[in-house]
């Protein structure tokens, strides 16, 4: 019979800690129209719309320049819209 050991060490908690993602407002943004088709669909069609009434009463807080971009950015869906926002996200 084969027997498999297992050599552990102790390791400190700090080692396997992955940095917390800040949770800024554009990922609350596409989170929701992830999950809500109307939102999606809203966002895509009239995003002043989507941004002013946000989703189940939680608005997202964007600064100025994402305000602009999710506003003037237009895409075929949703995939084409995150693309094109995160594009001009990197020229500002």
């Amino acid at each position: 019979m084969t027997m498999l050991t297992l050599d552990a060490s102790p390791v400190l908690s700090f080692e396997y800690r992955t940095p917390v993602v800040k949770r800024s407002g554009l990922h609350r943004l596409f989170a929701a129209a992830v999950v809500n088709s109307q939102f999606r669909e809203t966002l895509l069609c009239e995003p002043e719309s989507a941004l002013e009434n946000g989703y189940l009463g939680q608005t997202f807080s964007l600064t100025d320049q994402e305000t602009a971009i999710v506003k003037t950015v237009r895409g075929k869906d949703l995939t084409d819209f995150a693309q094109k926002v995160n594009q001009a996200l990197k020229t500002v």
